[in-house]
């Protein structure tokens, strides 16, 4: 990559950031908005029973993580060729589209393949905006990188989600989608302008990415945080009506909510990076265990007019401080498949989302209420940290019987556990 001034860096990471952001105002509106939406795409099913039409309109949520699903590995695949810098604002292009179409698609079926359509770019953006800004920050900064990226995501859930959400509230859900495509076209432009070329990988290949795919540990890296994940989800979903039927506040208040999940995330996002590149397998695993606390004390703090905005940040930090370790370690275990492993772990993350409100959904319209989704995210964390731990020691296994049989320096990804990822590092400075 070109040498770069300092003010042309730090211009081009906010340009990456900033689509981070637009990422984050189309996939987390929705959680703010669903009652609106529901009571618009579902009318009958809303007068008739409230509870259920919101777990109903839960699909949308469910078919935009099933659009980055599909879109994640596929888009990294076919265009492991491409410059980067060229994916970066053709995904950019048809976010935009997908977002209008959401818009003024006119039922709830064309709104659940709209916002199929606005999720392909998702984790393939994350994955090559994030290998972007990683060679832009220079050596030894992988999960800074994404950090960055993910940095815009989490600022949206700050500020951008909770005045999206107040707009939506104010003017209809339709208009809030119309600003939140205006958002990325302005993107683009900005990337167009200020990011500097970045080439393909001169070795990468659609044969090459997914080739990931053979990896067994990939696999089980992927069902770590697809399913360790869901408890956020789960949660997040149906922040909306928790506000209002379990801590008894008002609709105004549901953006004050989303503000404090922001927060968090913020915190987690900046503290995951830099505990990332120190101990992956520490943050992985010591993440894990205050997600579950942190989702079960949601359960008890949401039942109070003022706790429920510390029980939000805590869940928003603890699940964010893991995205920058689970992005790392995916590449980690995929040498030589940047972008792919970048992607599956967009599309693992969506799988969360998906199974997070497709479950949430379910206990709810089960009739057990609206707090019953923490607890499933407590069992889902749990089960998310028992597939970390099963992942380490396998990998640790196979390095020991390569150590006796002279087979090498380990398994692919083995250097996640030196302080800093240090073999995916060397991988993205190589190539930078």
């Amino acid at each position: 990559m070109e040498d770069l001034t300092a003010a042309r860096r730090w211009t081009a990471l906010a340009a990456l950031s900033l689509g981070g952001f637009g990422i984050g105002l189309t996939e987390f509106v929705a959680m703010g908005l669903l009652p609106d939406m529901s009571r618009d795409l579902l009318p009958q099913l809303y007068a008739d029973a409230p509870a259920r039409a919101v777990a109903h309109g839960g699909w949308i949520i469910t078919a935009y993580a099933l659009g980055v699903v599909v879109g994640a590995p596929t888009i990294a695949a076919l265009t492991a060729r491409l410059p980067r810098k060229t994916l970066v604002v053709a995904l950019l292009g048809l976010f935009t589209f997908g977002t209008v179409a959401s818009a003024v698609a006119p039922g709830f079926w064309p709104v659940l393949v709209a916002r199929f359509v606005a999720a392909l770019p998702h984790g393939a953006y994350f994955g090559a905006a994030g290998l972007v800004a990683a060679s832009i920050i220079g050596p030894g900064n992988q999960a800074k990188g994404f950090a960055t990226v993910l940095g815009g995501l989490t600022a949206a859930n700050v500020f951008g989600v909770p005045l999206i959400t107040r707009l939506g509230q104010a003017a209809g859900w339709r208009v809030a989608y119309v600003a939140i495509a205006a958002m990325f076209a302005l993107t683009l432009a900005f990337v167009a302008l200020t990011v500097p070329h970045a080439p393909a990988d001169p070795a990468g290949s659609p044969r090459a990415e997914l080739r990931a795919l053979r990896k067994p540990q990939v696999w089980l890296v992927a069902v770590t945080a697809a399913v360790g994940f869901g408890g956020f989800f789960a949660i997040d979903s149906y922040i909306a009506p928790v506000t209002t039927h379990v801590a008894g506040l008002s609709e105004g208040a549901v953006p004050w909510v989303l503000v404090a999940v922001g927060l968090g995330m913020t915190v987690g996002n900046a503290l995951g990076g830099w505990a990332s590149d120190r101990n992956l397998r520490r943050s992985l695993l010591s993440g894990f265990v205050v997600l579950i606390a942190s989702m079960a004390l949601f359960a008890v703090l949401a039942h109070g007019r003022y706790t429920i905005f510390a029980g939000a940040f805590l869940v928003g930090a603890a699940s964010l401080f893991l995205g920058p370790a689970m992005q790392s370690r995916l590449i980690g275990v995929a040498p030589g498949t940047q972008l792919m492993g970048a992607a599956v772990n967009q599309a693992s993350m969506n799988i969360a989302n998906s199974l997070g409100a497709a479950l949430g959904g379910a206990v709810i319209a089960a009739g057990w209420g609206y707090i019953a989704p923490s607890w499933v995210g407590v069992g889902l964390g749990g089960a998310g940290l028992a597939l970390a731990v099963a992942s380490f020691t396998l990998e640790a296994r196979k390095a020991r019987r390569l150590a006796v049989t002279g087979g090498g320096r380990g398994p692919e990804g083995a250097d996640d556990q030196a302080p800093a990822g240090a073999a995916a590092h060397r991988e993205v400075d190589a190539r930078a």
